[in-house]
């Protein structure tokens, strides 16, 4: 049976897009990166993601499906992007703009500074079926958006989107209330009804559309790989979100309370998707295959010993538990942050695959990767 693959990249800012970088690099020294049949993201995951979609073509694959030009062409644009703050200058220019809100500033120097034009069609038909996810502040559904069309299931869907991937990651990224919302505005004729749009018939509702982070309603990005009936062999997991923080002392003004209320439902959201996919994971017949499907998932608060595999590249520390904690932001990550976060990505990818889904690489990568930011080895 042909493996069908899907990969889920999750949010968290420039801490997510450096450590999914580390973690797709070891995916694709594992060949694994032209068996992927699709590819979901939110908020800062979108960022790595989407780049790669649109230098696919540009990526060398060796008769072993390995990338020999990955760093070059992938990695060290990102790196460099990285180094760089957006956010201060989107808020302080978004602010007091006539025309622009804050997640139309931030879509904007992702443009000028990453993505330099490129467009969502630009994305070959050969490559992997990307989705982008985001939220829509007016019916408060995940929306899709990919080459083929843009779909929120309560208003329709609107085909084959002329959009700069810029526009896309800035609104998978428009994370509330600062960054959000990115304004979308789309020709009312041309969305398609579909099955259970109950509110196609609100023309304003498919005319301008009010956007916010992919996170706010599925930050794994999970909902599109683990829906279906079988449409997916193997799902791995790559989650940049940091635990919930347990403390002792609240504060219990109203701003506080409800801080912490959001934090406290976004917890409870994640968990229940990943309870749902570990679940699934574990889910065998007699003869010891997956039901649903197999994969893995490797979360950045992850606790690499907690594998009990003998070969990773790495046991815990201090060092490796405090990288949950890198802050969100968008602004410049230093040489160090990024080698860690590249190489705890790698890392955990590197053992997760190499002890859950030993049966998709070749046999002969199935060997213990080697650091791609050797002086920030962990």
């Amino acid at each position: 049976m042909e493996n069908k693959i899907g990969l889920a990249v999750s949010g968290g800012g420039y801490r997510a897009t450096l450590y999914s970088l580390g973690a797709i690099w070891r995916l694709n020294q594992f060949g694994l990166l032209p068996k992927l049949k699709t590819v979901t993201s939110v908020s800062g995951g979108s960022i790595t993601t989407a780049y790669l979609a649109i230098k696919w073509d540009q990526l060398h694959f060796n008769s072993d499906d390995v990338a020999t030009n990955f760093d070059e062409v992938v990695a060290l644009p990102i790196q460099r992007f990285c180094s760089r703050t957006i956010d201060v200058e989107s808020v302080l220019s978004g602010l007091f703009s006539l025309k622009d809100t804050v997640g139309d500033k931030v879509a904007k120097a992702y443009d000028k500074h990453l993505f330099k034009e490129a467009n969502i069609q630009d994305i070959p038909n050969h490559a992997p079926e990307f989705i982008f996810y985001g939220t829509n502040y007016q019916t408060g559904s995940s929306i899709r958006i990919q080459k083929s069309g843009i779909t929120d299931y309560k208003i329709g869907k609107y085909p084959v989107p002329d959009l700069p991937i810029a526009k896309v990651v800035g609104i998978s990224s428009a994370f509330p209330p600062v960054l959000s919302p990115v304004t979308l505005k789309t020709n009312p004729n041309l969305w398609e009804k579909t099955q259970y749009a109950d509110y196609f018939e609100n023309p304003s509702l498919r005319t301008k559309l009010q956007l916010t982070d992919g996170g706010l309603y599925d930050n794994l990005g999970l909902e599109a790989l683990t829906k279906g009936n079988g449409d997916f062999t193997h799902v791995i997991a790559c989650d940049a979100g940091a635990p919930f923080k347990v403390q002792t002392n609240i504060k219990t003004n109203h701003v506080s309370q409800l801080l912490r209320m959001t934090d406290l439902m976004t917890d409870q959201q994640r968990a229940l998707r990943k309870r749902k996919l570990i679940s699934d994971y574990k889910k065998l017949d007699g003869q010891g295959q997956h039901q649903v499907y197999g994969g893995t998932y490797f979360g950045i608060s992850t606790k690499i010993n907690n594998y009990d595999f003998t070969d990773s590249m790495t046991t815990d520390s201090d060092l490796t538990a405090n990288l949950k904690n890198f802050r969100t932001r968008l602004n410049a990550f230093s040489a160090e942050e990024q080698g860690r976060l590249i190489n705890w990505g790698y890392a955990l990818s590197d053992t997760a695959i190499r002890k859950w889904v030993r049966e998709l690489p070749a046999e002969k990568l199935l060997v213990r990767g080697q650091w791609p930011i050797m002086k920030y080895a962990l």
